[in-house]
């Protein structure tokens, strides 16, 4: 698996990706939620579905997930994420790019198609977390979990966090960087990061200033969230949809209730990690929006 050092405010990380597709063709950058990997069930077959429609897609890691490196630098976490993304598009030389994501990947990518804006020709986002009850899930997930064990046990015990379960299996700079950080200082850094997440009355997604969404003039697909979805709500789906110029908004290909029954399905463990498996299903409506 390709690796690349990326520079990030403070510092370089590593980033591991994949290309798929043919060299020079249009380019897509897909990003996943949670802390989950390329690897999760549903990306790669929804990357090898516009692959089929000619495209190049770019998959990987973010920083804290999967075989790239551990980071604690920036505000917060998305905004470290969705720095290490547009440099990793801009080292790939992929040019403009259409960024997509869902979850957490929906405010990576917007966060940095308002910050280089010059490398997005479209952006496409779905499931954006918002609204108190999902962020402050957010907030306990990311940081609450791993502060708390930092305080109780140190940093040997923060290898034990659920959130950063894969990064610490797959990277041995994760497992180093964590166990060698000063405890207070990550208790710091977590507390910033969940900050973050406190709901504002000005901005529907953390990490986007008034300014960032006013920059999202490229052609941008927003697909509304479930009614029932209190982890991605559609009063925030809405409220980004009315703060992007150029936004289109559309229904997803899937019932109300995918989230909940996706989620409930991921925790019974019977089947694996099923969460994403229908995104590929955007797939059409993403091609067609952008004009293929």
């Amino acid at each position: 698996m390709p690796k690349t050092s990326i520079a990030v405010t403070g510092g370089e990380i590593g980033i591991a990706y994949e290309l798929l597709g043919k060299e020079g063709d249009p380019a897509v950058a897909l990003t996943p939620g949670g802390r989950f990997t390329m690897d999760v069930p549903g990306l790669r077959e929804m990357a090898e579905e516009f692959v089929k429609a000619g495209k190049r897609v770019l998959i990987y890691d973010r920083p804290n997930c999967g075989l790239s490196d551990a980071c604690l630098l920036g505000d917060s976490e998305s905004e470290m994420q969705a720095e290490a993304l547009t440099g990793l598009i801009r080292k790939l030389d992929l040019g403009p790019t259409v960024i997509a994501g869902g979850s957490g990947g929906s405010r990576v990518s917007m966060i940095a198609a308002a910050r280089d804006p010059e490398i997005c020709s479209h952006l496409a986002i779905w499931w954006i977390s918002g609204d108190p009850i999902g962020l402050m899930q957010l907030a306990t997930y990311y940081c609450g979990e791993a502060a708390t064990m930092a305080s109780a046990g140190g940093m040997e015990a923060v290898l034990n966090a659920t959130s950063w379960a894969e990064n610490f299996s797959k990277s041995e700079q994760a497992r180093e960087y964590i166990r060698n950080y000063d405890p207070d200082r990550f208790i710091a850094v977590m507390q910033k990061w969940a900050a973050a997440y406190v709901p504002s009355p000005i901005t529907p997604v953390p990490g986007m200033t008034q300014r960032d969404f006013a920059r999202l003039t490229m052609p941008t697909l927003v697909f509304r969230s479930g009614k029932s979805d209190l982890s991605h709500t559609r009063a925030t789906s809405e409220w980004v949809h009315r703060l992007i110029p150029q936004s289109v908004m559309l229904d997803p290909p899937w019932n109300d209730d995918e989230w909940n029954y996706r989620s409930a399905q991921t925790m019974g463990g019977k089947d694996g990690h099923t969460l994403f498996r229908s995104w590929p299903k955007l797939t059409p409506m993403i091609l067609d929006f952008i004009g293929d």
